[in-house]
């Protein structure tokens, strides 16, 4: 027998071998799986999800006849039914006006009632503006069809000339299509700060 023969013959049983071990490596050094550990989701997310309708962080996007552009995002989405509005947690709005100013909306909740064209906002809403103005209440209703709205109860905030609380608010544009303004009503009192007109 050549060396070439021999060498084939002793490669038939080496190679073979040489598998033999590195699969017994792999098993032997391989970590126990948890099979619990390795489902993405909670229990109570999955009943949650198995037993309601829901969209993990929607984004709407649209723009109004005036050429307002909005963007709402959420964490999470669950679709109206009968008598119930479709409702969004943990919100986030950007409403980009035709003129440049911009309005940013955040809250704990929100819901949608299409046939009324109205959009409720509640719990620790938050308004702030480009101008300079942020200002925070409980509940804030809204037109679906545009950029306007009012908030049923107590608004507090801050701006360009100090601190400001009042019994109301109402988001409206004069004359049907001129600018935004955002108008304090119901006992406005204000505490006037002129180091702030300075910056």
């Amino acid at each position: 027998m050549d060396l070439y023969s021999r060498m084939i013959a002793f490669l038939k049983v080496l190679l073979p071998l040489a598998a033999l071990a590195i699969l017994a490596t792999l098993f032997l050094l391989s970590r126990s799986v948890d099979p619990i550990a390795t489902i993405p989701f909670a229990e109570q997310d999955m009943a949650d999800r198995m037993r309601d309708q829901q969209v993990t962080a929607p984004v709407f996007s649209g723009t109004t006849a005036k050429g307002d552009i909005i963007m709402v995002t959420a964490a999470l989405a669950r679709p109206g039914g009968m008598g119930t509005p479709a409702e969004a947690t943990d919100l986030n709005a950007r409403i980009t006006m035709a003129d440049g100013t911009e309005f940013t909306l955040t809250s704990d909740l929100g819901s949608i009632r299409v046939a009324d064209d109205i959009a409720t906002f509640s719990g620790n809403v938050r308004i702030a503006t480009t101008s300079g103005f942020v200002v925070r209440t409980e509940i804030l209703n809204t037109a679906l069809s545009g950029v306007e709205g009012n908030t049923p109860g107590v608004v507090t905030g801050t701006g360009p000339i100090g601190d400001f609380t009042a019994g109301r608010m109402q988001i409206t544009a004069k004359n049907g299509s001129g600018p935004v303004h955002m108008v304090f009503k119901g006992g406005v009192k204000l505490i006037y700060d002129p180091k702030q007109t300075e910056n």
